[in-house]
């Protein structure tokens, strides 16, 4: 009797090599996204994140290598990996003239799915934005409008999402609008490749985290094999003060997080 074959990963990535002339961007980029996981690429800028998502969202061609998206070749059957897959930039494509409601039912047409309205609807509730519904998006917060981008992505339900770096320019607040998100997609079985610079992002919201460094994976794994890489810390008494996000999340009324005592003492231990 066989043993049953695992199935394949939502993303994989093998030898990926992207060059813009002398400089070379991806220099054999190697990494899997198993299928509903999320998976966080983190690297600084010009690391070469967006390019990658670029490749695998069929917008670019790579120089060398292969990338699957759900099983598919995205050099050899784009049109096929566009229907599996939605994507989310850094900037919210949102049209600002028409209400949230209006957009959600305007990418449902051009999706041709029956009862967009509906659609419309049963998104925003999901994404906390009724309310808000019948509102022009330009006034729309910044947490509000990447909420918005978000649900206009999962139109039609695609199995993976795509979002590069989707906190940028956003406030405490809204940046913890885009978590609470995430985690949401992830708990319906979404898969999830967040390209972020943002390391408490990774953290909080990744199963593994990919560092991509001057065009190449140089660690993959989840937080705790990572943290593995560094010699055992030695902790000490500590006095912990509030960040100033702690404090400002506080102030204007946020309940997904309180500030710590602005003077408790941690017993700590050298670790093993």
């Amino acid at each position: 009797m066989t043993a049953p074959t695992a199935p394949a990963p939502a993303i994989r990535v093998r030898g990926i090599e992207k060059s813009f002339g002398d400089l070379a961007v991806l220099r054999g980029v190697d990494f899997d996204v198993h299928r509903g996981s999320v998976v966080a690429l983190l690297g600084s800028n010009g690391a070469g994140k967006t390019t990658l998502v670029r490749i695998l969202a069929t917008l670019l061609r790579a120089d060398a290598g292969t990338a699957t998206v759900a099983g598919v070749d995205v050099a050899e059957r784009p049109a096929t990996v566009r229907e599996a897959f939605s994507l989310t930039g850094q900037f919210a494509a949102v049209d600002d003239v028409l209400t949230g409601r209006e957009n959600l039912v305007l990418v449902a047409r051009l999706r041709h799915l029956p009862d967009a309205a509906g659609v419309a609807g049963a998104l925003l509730a999901r994404f906390g934005l009724t309310e808000a519904g019948d509102r022009r998006v330009a006034t729309y917060s910044g947490g509000m409008r990447r909420r918005l981008d978000i649900a206009m992505s999962l139109i039609g339900d695609p199995p993976v999402v795509l979002l590069d770096e989707p906190t940028t320019g956003l406030d405490p607040q809204g940046r913890l609008e885009v978590w609470s998100c995430v985690t949401e997609l992830t708990g319906r079985g979404t898969t999830v490749l967040l390209t972020t610079q943002d390391l408490a992002e990774a953290e909080q919201l990744a199963d593994r985290i990919v560092i991509l460094h001057e065009g190449r994976i140089i660690a993959n794994g989840t937080l705790a094999e990572l943290k593995r890489l560094l010699p055992p810390a030695r902790v000490e008494y500590v006095e912990k003060q509030p960040t100033l996000e702690e404090v400002f999340l506080a102030v204007v009324g946020d309940g997904h997080r309180t500030p710590t005592s602005p003077a408790s003492e941690t017993t700590t231990r050298e670790q093993p």
